[in-house]
């Protein structure tokens, strides 16, 4: 068995299995990158969230017999000033080093994962958008031209975009709901960021969006009665659906948010600013509609293990 773990800025997501297939995958919300953005540590209380969610994942790695494991850190550790004290937390408990992804490396294996599962043909080229609570990486890859027509999709041109969901929130969106001062104040700097992007939206042909805010502003434009992963996955959702799920979660209260049924109450408060970020970035890609993918760049890191 093998087991891949992604430490984000909101989340910390577990893959046990093999390299193309899990037995489990689960996720602790922990917000290690709780005011990072602003004091460029991880905070006390933050470290102690992420350890506890460690600690458990230990357990599950014993119980599974996992032989050999890929902990892959992004954005918050890149960020921090005291990102020893994780690694050596995280040696501490699992018995592996972190890698610090850099952003290029991120938005790689973001890719492979997002693009393994499609079931049907892509148009080319393809955009895989991974809005993630430091940063977004943005992707755009074809077939392998010495694959012939049936070619794996691989990367051509990636890149790592310091805005995120707990980023923005942390920074713009303060009032409950957010005013409309405070959301365009989000909506510039993601602008911003996708102007110095080298990665320009609007060449794809087809976009896929993976993880948690992606999925979640789907599962609410799709009506879904509970978050569901296996309704969610390769969905395809017109793009009007999607802006209209962004104007209605912007319009609410975090307690409001909180009570949705596709929710998860750690992105209730945080969510806002991932659907500003994937709303700006659609508008720049002209596609008519997105296709989501639950496969993301845990799948990546547990293929790179092959």
């Amino acid at each position: 068995m093998i087991a891949a773990v992604d430490c984000g800025t909101n989340t910390i997501k577990l893959f046990v299995g093999t390299p193309t297939r899990a037995v489990l995958r689960t996720s602790r919300m922990v917000r290690l990158g709780q005011d990072v953005d602003r004091t460029g540590r991880l905070a006390d209380a933050a470290l102690e969230r992420a350890f506890a969610a460690l600690d458990e994942y230990a357990v599950l790695l014993r119980e599974h017999d996992v032989e050999r494991v890929r902990f892959c850190a992004t954005s918050a550790t890149r960020d921090a000033a005291n990102a020893d004290v994780f690694r050596a937390g995280v040696l501490e408990r699992l018995g592996v080093e972190p890698e610090v992804l850099s952003g290029a490396e991120e938005a790689q294996l973001s890719f492979a994962g997002a693009v393994r599962n499609l079931r049907h043909e892509p148009a080319l080229p393809v955009l895989v958008v991974d809005i993630g609570g430091g940063s977004t990486e943005l992707v755009l890859g074809d077939r392998d031209p010495e694959g012939g027509p049936g070619g794996a999709l691989v990367a051509r041109e990636a890149h790592s975009m310091d805005v995120g969901s707990v980023r923005l929130t942390e920074r713009h969106l303060h009032s409950d709901p957010p005013t409309p001062d405070e959301v365009a104040a989000c909506v510039a700097d993601v602008e911003a960021a996708l102007d110095a992007s080298p990665v320009d939206p609007a060449r794809a042909a087809q976009v896929v969006c993976v993880a948690g805010t992606a999925l979640t502003v789907g599962a609410g434009a799709l009506g879904l009665p509970a978050f569901d992963p296996a309704r969610l996955d390769q969905a395809v959702l017109p793009r009007g659906a999607v802006g209209d799920e962004v104007a209605r979660l912007l319009a609410l209260s975090v307690e409001e948010r909180r009570a949705l049924p596709v929710m998860h109450p750690g992105r209730a408060d945080v969510i806002g600013a991932g659907a500003v970020i994937l709303d700006r970035v659609l508008a720049r890609a002209g596609v008519d509609a997105i296709t989501l993918s639950v496969a993301d760049i845990l799948d990546g890191i547990a293929a790179s293990l092959a």
